[in-house]
């Protein structure tokens, strides 16, 4: 995840507070989470452009809003709760705006999937991320985080306001769901 990077979260929050340094400064905030904020944002919504529209509103509500940033969570933590957030609305917009039941929403996800264009993958990883998209809601964003991310159970606590341990139960039955997934279909 982008913390291992080079730059000291304390360091870079000084240098986006000051008006000197805040545009270069913000410019190293995009390269460094770019990447890892996009695969979690289009891991949620699955296409690539909605996920690229959502990335830039995340880094512009962020830019909007950093002297509101107290430090009390690493800054990743908060991109991240951003990225989610926004995510989560676009979701709920989409459903609303197509006025589509649940089971017709999941398989909308799966023809999309099925179609992307930018997805590279082998069967299982098809077969993996119509698993994933068959989850309900909060048990994919968990799955995700902690599959792909290796994010650690703590941090997805600060970004979802979730316990830990509801974290790991719902991590848990998701688990179970992708396992059930894969055979019921052998």
């Amino acid at each position: 995840m982008a913390d291992n990077l080079e730059y000291d979260d304390k360091d870079l929050v000084a240098r986006l507070r000051d008006t000197k340094t805040c545009r270069v400064a913000f410019g190293d905030v995009v390269k460094m989470y770019s990447e890892p904020l996009y695969w979690q944002i289009r891991r949620m919504v699955i296409n690539h452009d909605d996920a690229n529209d959502i990335l830039q509103n995340t880094f512009l509500k962020a830019w909007n809003s950093i002297e509101n940033f107290r430090g009390d969570a690493k800054l990743s933590t908060w991109l991240y709760k951003i990225a989610i957030n926004e995510s989560l609305t676009f979701l709920e917009k989409e459903s609303k705006r197509n006025a589509v039941s649940i089971d017709d929403a999941t398989a909308n996800v799966l023809n999309a999937i099925e179609s992307d264009k930018f997805f590279d993958g082998d069967e299982i990883q098809l077969k993996l991320r119509k698993a994933i998209a068959s989850l309900p809601e909060k048990q994919r964003l968990v799955f995700n985080m902690r599959y792909y991310d290796e994010m650690k159970y703590e941090q997805m606590s600060e970004i979802l306001g979730t316990s830990v341990g509801a974290l790991k139960a719902s991590y848990h039955l998701a688990v179970k769901k992708i396992e059930s997934f894969f055979s019921d279909d052998d």
